[in-house]
């Protein structure tokens, strides 16, 4: 009876869990030959969508697929060798596969290979070369390239700086929803820099960030508290400073602090308002820090 009740029990849960069957057609395809089924499973396996995660096992089938030609396989190994995941991080070996799932066609990798080479991870660093990578991606369909061309166009690293085209590329990263576009954009507006000064409008580019990225938030909070492009609501800036403090963003914790010093949206406490800025320069936020005597 016993064994009754528990396979009628998994048929429940079955039925009530469709991605279970999909877990097991991916396996079986990858298992008679699927390159592409194989990298679809290891992805599964790795976010324990479905099944156990298991991310060695994630790690093999993903090496399998990408040694079949599957390109976001490579790219999809690398990040775990970026990550660490399941495996020593490894820069080195990283860049190699997103160079190869960047020369199959996944554009991903070119973004992720542009990140390295930025950063000096793994590779030497070449910002031209980043750059490059970067335009890559984004003229390939990756959005996060579009975002990342548009920080160098900004900054003026590896290509002269170019605020009409830093412009360009961030609009186009932000209507894909890369909320690092999305900010860097409405900072723009918020500044007049490369750009009319809209004030409004770069509230509503933080307002679009805000639900994944913690600058955002932070930005958005700003605004509130100083009536900037918003009606001046310093309780709605609180609960924004707080969201982006929440995800270890300084800034946004130096502003909840600051808020508490002066008692404006939320009650006056100076201890709370310690706390805070104390978080703020655990979280890299240097305004926050203690000055050191004679500095």
């Amino acid at each position: 009876m016993r064994r009754i009740l528990f396979a009628a029990a998994l048929l429940v849960l079955a039925a009530c869990n469709p991605g279970a069957p999909e877990a097991r057609r991916l396996r079986g395809a990858c298992e008679a030959g699927d390159q592409a089924a194989c990298d679809d499973f290891a992805f599964k396996l790795l976010n324990g969508d479905h099944v156990l995660q298991d991310e060695p096992r994630a790690a093999v089938l993903f090496e399998q697929a990408c040694d079949g030609d599957v390109a976001r396989a490579c790219v999809r190994l690398g990040l775990m060798h970026h990550e660490g995941a399941g495996m020593p991080a490894n820069d080195t070996i990283a860049a190699g596969l997103f160079q190869r799932g960047c020369e199959a066609g996944a554009m991903e990798g070119c973004t992720h290979l542009g990140v390295l080479y930025r950063d000096s991870a793994g590779v030497a660093l070449d910002l031209a070369r980043a750059v490059g990578l970067f335009e890559r991606g984004c003229e390939g369909g990756d959005a996060a390239g579009c975002a990342d061309a548009g920080g160098l166009y900004l900054a003026g690293e590896g290509v002269d700086r170019d605020l009409a085209r830093a412009v360009g590329f961030f609009e186009r990263s932000c209507v894909d929803d890369v909320t690092f576009g999305c900010v860097e954009l409405g900072r723009l507006y918020a500044a007049g820099t490369g750009v009319t000064r809209d004030v409004a409008r770069a509230a509503t580019l933080y307002e679009q960030a805000c639900e994944d990225d913690a600058a955002g938030c932070s930005e958005l909070g700003d605004l509130y508290a100083s009536g900037e492009g918003v009606t001046q609501d310093y309780e709605k800036a609180a609960t924004l400073y707080r969201q982006a403090c929440n995800r270890r963003y300084g800034a946004g914790c130096y502003g909840l602090a600051v808020l508490y010093q002066n008692g404006t949206g939320v009650p006056r406490q100076p201890g709370a308002a310690a706390a805070y800025s104390s978080r703020a320069c655990t979280f890299g936020y240097a305004p926050a820090c203690p000055k050191e005597r004679g500095s």
